[in-house]
Order: structure tokens, then sequence, then C-alpha cells
């Protein structure tokens, strides 16, 4: 065998027998398939394109289908970037990719691991926002499961037509409400859940075809898409109350019959709705809310990390948070559960460490009937603010002498001199986070923060930053980025099947986040690790969610390892990787519905379970 054969067939991933390969979504060995033909090329998860080898050409009658020249996967990236690179701006990169996606699941992704720095904003944030407000306007073929509130008695045939019940892992779902900063988006929100799926997919090896973007079209509050001849949602204001409720309701109830084991994400529902549902089925399934325990999570792994430098305890440690919407108050709660966990405190006497302001200066009992459910339990007493100025930042950072400050306002430049000096102060190690986004809707710059606290400053951001130079040295500023981890929580809560994700599984979540963080491990001056060594950070989590899972006697996956070791190395073998296996050619008789090319949202080749006819008679 020539060197260039060698490595074309090592490519192809060797087949060998591994510690746990026997697993049901275990990565080594062959990839079973009755598919032959233009139905096998027209499978992203099965499709190799030019990399299939001769062998593979013979067994699945490719011949006649494809150029004579078999290419390894690393020549594919090449010719496929220097594509990707000929776009003419970054919303032709977003559609060009798209469509490698739905040609070739690996191909797309190790293109993206492979230039992942540069690829992260067309994929995602914010250039996924400019193609999700023209979704209506670019012809795309339509992923995910489109579900709207006019035919509400079809949400469960429609959910059924995507796998069996044990075909589907992962589900994200959005109303569209209030999409990454833009806004009411109506059905084009289908396409921040199939880009959440994506980020699932790089940074934790869920498998791509595994998962189920939903969108539930309840009608759009946009009049620019209202207005507008082409758009392709329900035309309609959008529905609310009862009505509304019950069409959510519908949708999860019909997620937990055809897909038991699904884990559920609900992403970028609108202020009102958001902590409403997650509240309501927390308690019953295992679901996350990215917008509300997202950022909270990355943030408080910052502060975490931040404190093992300062040495702030958590029983002891004053929080200050400015801006008090659905980031803040959920940022707010991840603080409480940690000070809970850390210290052993009741959830009242932590909350009393957390002081929140918003439009309407410090939150105070007296406006509750201002306030939103979710900011109520942070509302100071009166009495503790009788004759003190409250109404203004700088005030309550006179009287509070916060550890920590943190901006969610979106307000630019609300964290001045002043403010900070007047924090200085009064703690040896500021933790200050500006976390609004994107960059110029910061409440200060990190190079500022450096200059107004001689160097002391401990910054996290919530936008990419460059790195500080002060003393001589140059500092990493760390980006708040929820990809660092609700990847790895969907990962744990995945593997061990949990029936429902706990505040606590959350928090030892961010334990291991923490622990991963630079500054700790005294490489760098980064409060968080970087994007790019997601994946083995997700490990981490994914077992840290493990352990407590079982703890709590939370976890349904039996025969788990118990040692660190084998439990890390059972959870790689069943991370998905953008790496071309084996085929192996099966009967259809004999074939699952993954074989068969009919799972998961990219199936091109999906069998529908809705009777027409019955519904007609």
């Amino acid at each position: 065998m020539s060197s260039n054969s060698a490595t074309r067939e090592q490519q192809q991933g060797s087949g060998e027998t591994k510690k746990f390969s026997h697993l049901p979504l275990a990565t080594s060995g062959p990839l079973k398939t009755s598919l032959t033909g233009n139905a096998l090329l027209q499978t992203p998860y099965f499709n190799k394109g030019s990399a299939f080898t001769r062998e593979e050409r013979d067994t699945f009658a490719l011949h006649g289908l494809l150029p004579a020249n078999v290419q390894t996967l690393e020549e594919q990236v090449k010719r496929a970037y220097a594509q990707y690179s000929s776009q003419p701006d970054d919303l032709a990169k977003n559609t060009f990719m798209t469509s490698m996606k739905e040609q070739n699941d690996v191909l797309y992704y190790r293109l993206i691991l492979d230039h992942l720095k540069e690829m992260f904003p067309i994929i995602y944030t914010p250039t996924e926002g400019d193609a999700i407000a023209n979704y209506s306007r670019l012809f795309r073929r339509p992923e995910g499961c489109f579900l709207n509130i006019r035919d509400i008695d079809r949400v469960e045939d429609d959910i059924d037509q995507f796998g069996g019940p044990d075909d589907v892992d992962v589900i994200v779902v959005s109303d569209g409400e209030q999409i990454l900063g833009i806004g009411d988006q109506g059905v084009g929100a289908i396409l921040i859940s199939v880009a959440k799926l994506v980020i699932y997919t790089l940074c934790a090896g869920i498998h791509p075809s595994r998962t189920l973007p939903v969108v539930l079209d309840c009608g759009t509050n946009n009049e620019d898409l209202l207005n507008d001849e082409l758009y392709l949602g329900l035309r309609q204001k959008r529905v609310s109350g009862e009505k509304y409720d019950e069409f959510v309701d519908k949708f999860v109830q019909a997620c937990r019959k055809r897909y038991p084991k699904a884990y559920i994400h609900f992403e970028d529902f609108g202020l009102t709705n958001a902590r409403r549902i997650l509240e309501k089925y927390t308690p019953q399934i295992a679901c996350f809310n990215d917008d509300v325990q997202g950022t909270g999570a990355v943030t408080l792994a910052a502060i975490m990390a931040a404190f093992r430098v300062s040495g702030v305890k958590w029983a002891d440690a004053r929080f200050l948070m400015f801006g008090s919407g659905t980031a803040g108050t959920g940022i707010a709660d991840q603080i409480k559960d940690a000070i809970v966990q850390e210290s052993g405190k009741s959830e009242k006497e932590a909350g009393a460490q957390i002081w929140c302001v918003d439009k309407l200066g410090l939150l105070l009992t007296s406006k509750k009937d201002e306030l939103t459910p979710a900011q109520i339990p942070y509302a100071r007493e009166d009495e503790e603010w009788e004759n003190k100025p409250h109404n203004d930042l700088l005030s309550v950072v006179k009287e509070v002498k916060p550890h920590v400050l943190i901006g969610t306002s979106t307000v630019p430049g609300a964290f001045t001199e002043e403010v900070v000096r007047e924090m200085a102060k009064h703690v040896e190690r500021p933790v200050i986070f500006p976390l609004s986004n994107p960059t110029r809707l910061h409440e200060a710059k990190p190079q500022d923060l450096f200059d107004w606290t001689d160097g002391k400053v401990l910054v996290a951001t919530g936008s990419p930053f460059p790195p500080v130079k002060y003393g001589g040295k140059e500092f990493d500023i760390s980006e708040c980025n929820n990809s660092t981890t609700f990847p790895g929580i969907g990962l744990g809560a995945v593997l061990s099947r949990t029936r429902l994700l706990s505040p606590s599984l959350i928090v030892a979540a961010v334990r291991a986040l923490a622990s991963a963080a630079p500054i700790v491990n005294g490489k760098e001056s980064g409060l968080l690790p970087d994007v790019t060594d997601v994946r083995e950070i997700s490990v981490k989590i994914a077992k840290n969610v493990i352990r407590q899972a079982v703890k709590e006697g939370l976890a349904q996956e039996k025969d788990m390892p118990e040692s660190d070791e084998d439990l890390e190395e059972w959870i790689r073998e069943q991370m998905w990787d953008a790496k071309y296996r084996p085929l192996a050619l099966v009967k259809e008789d004999e074939a699952s519905t993954f074989a068969k090319g009919q799972a998961g949202a990219g199936s091109h080749h999906r069998r529908g379970t809705y009777n027409a006819t019955a519904r007609l008679t």
C-alpha cells in the first residue's frame, strides 16, 4: 500500500475495539447503514463525498457518482476553506457553511474545528443573528421541526417524525421572541435552535444526527415581519396567555412521550416567559435555559476562579448586580445557589448577600408592583435604605462596598472611573465583569479598569477584548462565553440520563469550569479557559454533572464507571468527533432508523408518521 493510500485508510478510522466500544453511543468501529448510491450521498451523517474509499465505492454502488480521485479529509478541508474564504461577506460565509452542513456532517464540523476562532462568529453570534433576521429571504433547505400554534392538535404527530424513542438526545426549542439581542424574529428562530445544537456538537461531542431543533411559531410582534409578504411564519400578532401555555405544554409532553430520554434546552424566549417556563418544567424534566442559567453559570465560574486568587470567602462576599433583567437575575440565582452550596447558608441568607440595581435604582420591596417575579426575591427592605441615596450606582457602591460588580445593563460606560475607584477603596482585589454585549454596550473597557484600580482588578467581559497592558505585563481578558459551559452540562445530562437538572448539578459543572481557569493553574491571567480547549473542559464538566446526578439519585444510566479515569474514558468514547468512520452495509430489515438515514432533523430520508387521510376523515 502506498503512503498516500495508507493515510487515507487511517483517516477512515481503524475500527479498533476499545474498552467502551460496546456502548450505543460509542464512536469506535464502523457505522452500519442500509443506504447505497445517491441515497447514501444525500445523508449528511454518512456522506464522505470524494473521501469514500475505493472499497466503499464498490460496496455501496458509488462508482459513476463521484470523481475518480479519493481524497483525505484534510484535503477536503483545504478545498472547502478556500471556497469559504472566497465568499464576499460574513452572511455569505454563513450561507456557505449551512450548505455544507446539509451535505456532509464530518466535513462541516472538521472545517470549523480547524478554524474555530475565525469561524465561531460566523456560525454563531453575531452573524447568525443576520441569518435569522433574513431567514425568509434566504433559500435554504428547511431543517428542524416547525410547530405552529394554529395546528396545536398536530404537535405530537409532527414531533414523532424525527426518529424512535432512543434516537434523540438533545432538543433545542425557541419561540423567537428575544433573539440574540435583535428581538422578535418569529419563525426565523429555528436557526438559533440549529446554531445552539451545532455548538453542542462542536464543544461537547453531542452526536449531530441525534439532535432536534424546534421552533414554536406563535406569531410575531415584529411589524417589519408582519408587513413582509415574503415572511414564512404565521403573519399574526403573538399569542399569549392560556393558549400559549397550552402550546408549550403540548410540545413538552409530546417530547416526553416520543423521546423520554431527551434533554430539553429552552432558548431565547421572551422575558416574561423564559423564567416562568423554566421554573414550571425544572421539577418535571431534565431541562435548561441558557439565557437564565447559562450566562449565570459561566459568570459564576469566573467568580470562583477570582475568589481562589483573591481569597474572598463565599460566606462573606458582597455582590452588586447592575442590570436585573433575564441575564442579571439569572446570574444572581446562580450566585445564590453557589453561596448555599459553598457556605451552608439558607437561600434567604444567601440572597441577602446580593444587591440588584435596575432602571428603577436599587430594587426595594416598596416597588414590588413594578418588579418582575425574578426580581422580587432580591428586593431590599426599604428600612435598610431610609435616608440613604440609592437611585444611582455610585451611591449604592459606597454603601454596599461590593467585592463583585457585574454589569448586564447595556448602559455603555456605566462603570465610571469614580464608581470603580470607590469600589477599589474597600476591597483588595475588586472583581468587575462588564458583561453587556455587543462591545459597544459594555459598561467599561478592561484597560480603564486596570488603570483605575492600579492593576488590582480581576476582569471578565461579555464580548471579546484584546489583552491589557499594565505595569510592563500583559493580561488576558476572559470572555464569559456560554459555549464553555452549556455543552458540557448537556453532555453530562445526556450520558447520565438524569431525570432532572437540579441547581446542584449546575454548581458541580461550574466547579469543573473554574478549576480549568488559566489563572488558577498558574499559566496565564484568564479567569476562564479559552473556547479552543472546550472539548476537554466539557469532559470535566460532564464528569462532575454525572457524579452529582448519581449522588442525588437522579441518574438513570446504569453501570457507569466509578473511577475518574474510567469515567472520563467512558465519556470520551461517547463524544462524536469529526472523523470519517468505516461504513458497514446491512440489510434493510436489519437496519435501525439511523442506519436507514431516517433519524434526526438532518435526514433526507425521514419517514413521516402523520396520517393525512385519517385527519381528513
